[in-house]
């Protein structure tokens, strides 16, 4: 797995989260258009931590998909897997902030251009190339991107790839709830490294109790190596063999709003993994991980959008430092 040309490949969404950033002189909403995208923000905090990355996708070719491949190649994402659609738009979300700075999304997708990759458009050798294949649902939700989203989790696992699935839920994009949990226990059945978020968790076990519902999960997929949960405010925690260690959230206040807090928190766990393994981990390693991960989740939240507000290394060393 060490002698690949990536560290890591990720495929999926890349869309603009329109923000909002107060009123006109009108009274009007005021949206500020912020690149995003689970699969990218990931990629954009691991470039920030000096990881090999590139991104399979698709956007349209129109000015925001222009905005959108331009964004991404500033951080140093490899592109050459992203596609444009000459006749369907760059799918859209609106992003709507509530007091505490958690969010809902409205998305303008039916269709987008991201849910039309088509599984000839893949360049396998990125897919084969890699030393980690991440991916999500919203890759999962529609045709043909569901069969593209297949084939590339089959052809980066046999070429030994570790997989790392995020469920990142959005209820609305899908037809009924059982389809989205189908979707999700496709990617369960099929990752080495899970972030699942406690909302996840409860939608798919029922419990509301991290430690049962994470026992549920496990029992029915073994093959999860690595299992973290994050709790927003509250923390996240992790699950590895028979550790179980619980790290509290990074509170510093300044919290703006929560869009890719969950991507950073995932990217730094897979950059843990990509610097230490997945074998023989200890609790001590398990609770610098997740420090890390919350802490660097935590800035992400003092800033608008993603992809252009991922904190250096050196930046969250010293934070860490500081506490």
């Amino acid at each position: 797995m060490e002698n690949k040309a990536f560290d890591v490949v990720a495929l999926g969404e890349l869309l603009v989260d329109f923000t909002q950033n107060g009123l006109s002189e009108q009274g009007n909403l005021l949206f500020e258009a912020n690149p995003g995208g689970a699969p990218a923000n990931v990629l954009a905090m691991l470039r920030k931590l000096g990881k090999r990355c590139a991104f399979v996708g698709k956007v349209g070719a129109d000015s925001f998909g222009d905005m959108l491949a331009r964004t991404v190649e500033e951080a140093g994402i490899d592109t050459r897997g992203l596609m444009r659609d000459r006749e369907i738009p760059t799918t859209l979300a609106v992003v709507h902030t509530f007091p505490n700075g958690d969010r809902d999304f409205s998305f303008y997708r039916k269709p987008g251009a991201d849910i039309l990759l088509r599984p000839e458009e893949l360049d396998e050798e990125l897919l084969t190339g890699c030393r980690i294949f991440h991916f999500g649902t919203l890759s999962l939700t529609d045709e043909p991107c569901r069969a593209a989203t297949e084939k590339a989790v089959k052809l980066a696992k046999e070429a030994g790839a570790l997989i790392s699935f995020d469920p990142n839920l959005r209820l609305p994009l899908w037809k009924t709830e059982d389809d989205a949990k189908a979707a999700i226990e496709w990617g369960l059945a099929r990752c080495d490294v899970l972030k699942i978020a406690d909302n996840e968790l409860l939608f798919m076990t029922g419990e509301s109790d991290f430690d049962k519902g994470a026992a549920i999960l496990r029992g029915r997929f073994p093959n999860i190596r690595l299992f973290d949960v994050t709790a927003g405010a509250d923390g996240s925690y992790a699950y590895y063999g028979e550790e179980r260690v619980f790290v509290p959230a990074c509170k510093r206040g300044g919290v703006i709003e929560t869009t890719g807090a969950g991507d950073t928190f995932c990217a730094s766990v897979l950059n843990f993994v990509l610097e230490h393994g997945l074998d023989s981990l200890s609790w001590d390693d398990l609770r610098a991980m997740l420090r890390f991960a919350n802490t660097a989740a935590w800035f992400v939240t003092t800033k608008k959008g993603a992809i252009r507000s991922m904190p250096e290394r050196e930046t969250v060393e010293q934070l860490l430092a500081e506490e």
